[in-house]
């Protein structure tokens, strides 16, 4: 069996996926990725990871088709076994997303919708389909954003998701309780370098000069506290929203 402790990142080709994979390998944590399109960019996170010392594996998801998620965990399962030699992994970091700028008056059903399945139903039902295989005593880490708590014009249906996934976490805290298994929210702000949103000088100063720290974040002030809620350290913190900004907005 596995003796090293096991996490699944959706999203972890690029960006903050890749950031928070690095640094759970950092911690001496086993990694399996999931990437949608970008198998090249997946591939050289696990040969990172690989060089750090850990075992790592890529597979593919698209994590807004809930159709999918039976095919996938079956692979999954397989993976598990054949090598990592275990039939459980430990942390479940819920981090695909893509983003989407639109006023109220302007955003489309099916952009509402493509909202809806990757950021919250997705989340809801991979969490749930994830279940019978993470371990007890393990966590869940669902990535929120900071435009939960303060409110940007065209992010309506993109925060309103994320808002949910919040709530979602709370109860996943308490049903799963009896399990040992914790379940917390990281809400980041504006994170420049591989993320989705829209970047440019502009944007970039007006983010700076919007935080306390006087700095726009990079994906490597995200990551590391993401491997720190998978750690014996903060075995204590459970449905809590840790707000990743560098005081934004304050």
């Amino acid at each position: 069996m596995s003796t090293s402790p096991i996490a699944l990142v959706t999203g972890g080709s690029r960006g903050l996926g890749k950031n928070m994979a690095l640094k759970l390998a950092q911690q001496g944590i086993d990694v399996i990725l999931t990437y949608r399109s970008q198998q090249a960019e997946a591939a050289a996170v696990v040969a990172e990871i690989e060089a750090l010392g850990r075992r790592a594996l890529a597979l593919p998801l698209n994590a807004a088709d809930l159709s999918t998620f039976d095919a996938f965990f079956a692979q999954l399962s397989t993976a598990l076994a054949s090598t990592f030699g275990t039939d459980r992994f430990d942390f479940l970091i819920n981090n695909a997303g893509t983003s989407l700028n639109a006023p109220i008056a302007e955003t489309t059903e099916a952009q509402f919708d493509d909202m809806l399945n990757i950021h919250f139903k997705g989340v809801y039902f991979l969490t749930q389909k994830a279940l019978p295989l993470l371990r007890d005593g393990g966590r869940i880490v669902n990535v929120s954003s900071a435009t939960t708590r303060s409110s940007f014009v065209g992010v309506s249906a993109y925060a309103a998701m994320k808002g949910a996934v919040e709530v979602f976490t709370r109860y996943l805290a308490l049903e799963l309780g009896p399990r040992g298994i914790a379940a917390n929210v990281v809400a980041p702000g504006a994170v420049f370098g591989g993320g989705t949103m829209p970047d440019s000088p502009e944007m970039r100063a007006w983010v700076a000069q919007a935080t306390a720290l006087g700095r726009t974040a990079e994906p490597d002030d995200i990551g590391g506290v993401v491997a720190f809620l998978c750690t014996d350290a903060a075995r204590w913190l459970n449905g809590q929203r840790l707000e990743l900004t560098g005081g934004m907005t304050l």
